[in-house]
């Protein structure tokens, strides 16, 4: 049994102590909003939060956050009127939409730390998320138009 706690609420969930916390969210919790990408860690489809950091969920354990704070997508304060995601649908950087929620959970660390990041930080900053479509453009002016609070 594993105790944490997912998006505010206090879970624990029977799973072997080596199980990547992706399939625990989304096998054993039902959020379906981090996504399978590479299993690697090399791709950020799977990034979620664990105590406010951006973490690849796809190669971490889920007893390596036993009694953290983990936020997903669906947690993400303000759901769908959270700045980010009306700035992603404002510009429209989604194509296939794949890899937009560990994009998203990714940029809201950053918009953390800095409310109007440069381009170049900003690049640097999501340097590791891959987009199969090539949206970045788009991805940067999202996450600046949401440090705009626009």
């Amino acid at each position: 049994m594993i105790s944490l706690i997912v998006n505010g609420r206090p879970v624990t969930v029977a799973a072997e102590p080596e199980t990547p916390l992706l399939w625990v969210l989304r096998e054993h919790l039902g959020l379906t909003g981090t996504k399978y990408g590479c299993g690697v860690a090399a791709c950020g489809a799977c990034t979620v939060h664990v105590d406010g950091e951006a973490v690849r969920s796809c190669t971490l354990p889920a007893s390596g956050v036993a009694g953290k704070a983990v936020t997903t997508i669906e947690g993400l304060p303000g759901g769908a009127e959270n700045p980010l995601v009306r700035a992603w649908v404002a510009v429209e950087a989604p194509q296939c939409g794949y890899c937009q929620t560990g994009q998203i959970m990714q940029a809201a660390t950053l918009l953390a730390r800095s409310r109007q990041p440069s381009r170049d930080e900003i690049l640097a900053h999501m340097d590791g998320n891959l987009c199969r479509c090539a949206s970045y453009n788009q991805i940067v002016e999202a996450i600046q138009l949401a440090g705009r609070g626009a």
